[in-house]
Order: structure tokens, then C-alpha cells, then sequence
């Protein structure tokens, strides 16, 4: 999970035109058509949004986002996930501001921290081909559940630097109808926010789990025809198990809980269909409970869509990759090795042969400072390589200063020394760099 100190169980064939990066035409781009009408958090992994930045939802149709670029090549966007590893990139990070509890730490808002196109550029030139956007849902996370134009705004000012930068993109929805941002802070209640800010009503009501359904199928249909949006990820991390029951065994959940509103199989299989009534051809991306851990894979059911990409998020061991310093444990040691890794990973082995559909790692890392940082990524990007996996790791900090200078953990752009808020050179970043040097499609090379 994307959270430092949080709690250690939450962390793990049509053809369609694809468009090239747009390059000047006598200095001008080509714009977008949009719709119209400090306390310090822990590293991370509402109440209501401003009225201002609010809209009631109607019958309207909803206006493709063009973004600044020109018709090139022809590929498939379910065979970006098929054909080994495609895909290798990172993570970046926003969540809704509150000014009374930021006080700027985030910046003006309404999400932050601020990415600007020189945090795309410089991420693309490392090697990245890949964006998981994990970012706040475009509905609000309170009844009557209405568009917030703020948030959806940020997300299409964001699709367009990406797109600048010639690198394909994954919107991941954290929050939505029922669902804050604090529940990835679950249990820090006390420290820099009061308990008023959970909000998980998604897990017990039904009418936010229909408006979760409805903001996806307006997402699908707004963003369906953008050429570098490759994948929706449903729900970043469900975590009912955490919030509402404090269970952990698979087994024991399915067995008391399977089939009701806490049970996010039910709830997924309604989102996708939703998405494809308006969007036949943007794949799908699944992960399960537990904050999608590898050991909560096998109790996915499949959904049967031709376009889905089922996924993990990959943190284990905690005790590990989520060292306060100065850390202990370092890697390898002893029986954690990389066969371990392997074992670890053969549960995705088994799922992906089971069901004949491909698995994604849309969320791995580990602090910057443990020993063995370097030799425990290199060991584990070969072994999801090995699988043919897409992968994108925790996380691509923006160059906004009072961010990094507080919440770097997963910055490995700033070496090993955890006083150090600036660009070194390391070996973690130099095994990075090398598994992102692989990639060869983009954007504007397609074919």
C-alpha cells in the first residue's frame, strides 16, 4: 500500500487509431475541446468538494476530450497488456485538497500536489512509457454524488502533459461516491485529521455503489476515444475487510461477507458492464480486497469481458519495504530471497493459467533507504518481466518543494540517505532506469 505508516496489512480485437505527439504547426498547438456547462500527512499510497467546482448530472451527451495531437498509426489498446511486458513505468499521486487541514502544503488545489510538464518530461526521459494516474474520482464523495468539474479538469490537464511527454496512461479512481482519501490514513485519525474525514459508506450503502457504477460509466464515455488513455482501474486498493471488519483471511471474509455490499466482487462486475455499454474497447484493470495483495488474487472472479487485465499490488514483506529508519532488516537475508519473490509471485502464476487472462503490477516499490533497496527491485522487476507483466511502480514525486521535502520515502530520485530531499545518482535508481530503458513503444511509434 502506498502509505508509510500505515497499517501493515493494507500494502499491495478491434483496431483503434492512436494518435502521435503533436508537434508545433507554425508554433501553435492544437487546443482541447472540454465539457463544458499544514499538518503533514504520511506518505501516501474529504469532506465535500466546493460547490463552486460541483455540477448536476443530466442526459446530455458527454464531449470526447481532444487532446494536442495528430492522427498517426493504428494499434490495438488490449495488446499493449498481452505479448510480455509492454508497459513499464510509474505512479503519481494526487488526492482532493483541504485548504483548513493543508494550509498550501498541497498547493492551491482542488487536488494536489501540483504536476507540471517538466515532472512528465523528466519521467519520460528515464525511460517511462507508462502513467498510472492515481487520482481522485470525478464524482463527489458525498450525496447526491454530482460531477465535480475541479477534479475532472485536473485529470484532463494531466492526460494532456502525459500525452505531451508521448506516454500511454491508466486512470486508477482512489476516491468516489462513499469513498474518502483518509481511508488510505486508516487508524492515523488523532494525528493531523479528525475521524469526521472517513468516509467508507461505499461498503454499506447501496446508492453509492450505484453512483460508483455511474461515475464510470460517464468516465468511459468521456475518455473512450482519447488514444493514450489505455486501461480504467476500478478502485484503487478495496479495503472493506480493513475499515468495516478488520478481517484478513480470504477465506474467512468470503465465507461471512460474500455476495453483500462489503463484498467488492458483487460491485465490480456492474462497473465493468456499465463501461462497456459506452466504451467497447479501453481494457479493464481489477485488483482484489485487501488492498489488491497478491494473497487476496485468487478470489477475483473473472468477469468474462474479453478486455479486462487483472491485477496486484505488490509491498510484501512490510517489515521490509516499509522501514522507519534506520532500518534493520535488509535483502537478501536468510530465506528471504529471491525464491521467496518467485513463490510469492507463482499465486499470480496460478491465477493467470487458471483463467487465461493477463496480470498487471499497477502498484510495487520500497523505501529508498532499506539495505538491499537495489538488489530487492532488480530481483523482483526481472521476476515480474519474467511474467510478462505491465508494471508501474510507487512512486513519480512532482518537483512541488513542500511535498518532496516532507513525503520522499518513495522517491528514489533522492538516494539512500533519508536527509537527502534532492536528485542524486544511486543504485536503485540505476536498476530503475535500466528495466524502463527496455521500452520501445510510445505514443507516437506505435504500429
Amino acid at each position: 500500500m502506498d502509505s508509510l505508516t500505515a497499517s501493515h496489512k493494507r500494502w499491495p480485437r478491434f483496431a483503434w487509431a492512436v494518435a502521435a505527439i503533436a508537434v508545433a504547426v507554425a508554433g501553435v498547438l492544437l487546443s482541447c475541446a472540454i465539457l463544458s456547462g499544514h499538518a503533514t500527512p504520511s506518505e501516501p499510497s474529504q469532506g465535500s468538494p466546493d460547490a463552486d467546482h460541483t455540477a448536476t448530472l443530466s442526459s446530455t451527451s458527454v464531449a470526447t476530450v481532444y487532446l494536442p495531437i495528430t492522427l498517426n498509426t493504428y494499434i490495438e489498446k488490449w495488446a499493449l497488456w498481452l505479448e510480455g511486458t509492454q508497459l513499464r513505468g510509474a505512479n503519481i499521486y494526487q488526492r482532493r485538497v483541504y485548504p483548513e487541514l493543508d494550509d498550501g502544503f498541497l498547493g492551491p488545489g482542488p487536488v494536489g500536489p501540483p504536476y507540471t510538464q517538466a515532472d512528465f518530461d523528466n519521467l519520460v526521459a528515464l525511460g517511462a512509457n507508462y502513467v498510472n494516474i492515481s487520482h481522485p474520482g470525478l464524482f463527489t464523495e458525498t450525496a447526491p454524488y454530482t460531477l465535480d468539474l475541479g477534479v475532472q479538469d485536473n485529470l484532463d490537464n494531466l492526460l494532456t502533459m502525459i500525452a505531451q511527454a508521448d506516454m500511454f496512461a491508466v486512470i486508477s479512481f482512489r476516491t468516489g461516491p462513499g469513498r474518502s482519501e483518509f481511508t488510505f490514513f486508516w487508524g492515523e485519525d488523532g494525528d493531523w485529521f479528525d475521524a469526521s474525514y472517513y468516509n467508507d459508506q461505499v461498503w454499506k450503502e447501496q446508492a453509492a455503489q450505484d453512483a460508483w457504477v455511474a461515475m464510470w460509466r460517464y468516465t468511459a464515455q468521456r475518455y473512450r476515444d482519447n488514444p493514450i488513455v489505455v486501461g480504467y482501474d476500478l478502485m484503487v486498493e478495496p479495503n472493506s475487510n480493513e475499515v468495516w471488519l478488520d478481517i484478513w483471511d480470504p477465506d474467512e471474509f468470503y465465507a461471512d461477507y460474500g455476495g453483500t455490499l462489503y463484498d467488492w466482487t458483487q460491485l465490480y462486475p456492474r462497473i465493468s458492464a456499465a463501461i462497456r455499454e459506452v466504451d467497447s474497447d479501453t481494457p479493464i484493470l481489477i485488483g482484489g480486497m485487501g488492498y489488491s495483495a497478491v494473497e487476496w488474487l485468487p478470489y477475483l472472479q473473472p468477469t468474462g469481458d474479453a478486455r479486462t487485465v487483472y491485477m496486484v499490488h505488490q509491498y510484501e514483506p512490510f517489515d521490509y519495504t516499509h522501514q522507519e529508519p534506520p532500518p534493520t532488516n535488509t535483502y537478501p537475508d536468510g530465506s528471504f530471497n529471491r525464491t521467496w519473490l518467485d513463490d510469492l509471485l507463482s499465486t499470480v502464476d496460478t491465477f493467470a493459467a487458471t483463467h487465461g487472462v493477463p496480470v498487471a503490477v499497477n502498484e510495487f516499490g520500497v523505501v529508498r533507504w532499506v539495505p538491499g533497496a537495489d538488489e530487492f527491485m532488480d530481483d523482483q522487476m526481472d521476476l515480474i518481466e519474467q511474467r510478462g507483466m505491465n508494471h508501474a511502480l510507487w512512486l513519480w514525486d512532482p518537483m512541488w518543494e513542500p511535498w518532496t521535502e516532507e513525503v520522499n520515502a518513495f522517491n528514489f530520485r533522492f538516494g539512500p540517505d533519508p536527509s537527502n530531499h534532492s536528485d542524486v545518482e544511486s543504485a536503485l535508481k540505476n536498476v530503475i532506469v535500466e528495466y524502463w530503458g527496455r521500452n520501445t513503444l510510445r505514443p507516437s511509434n506505435t504500429q
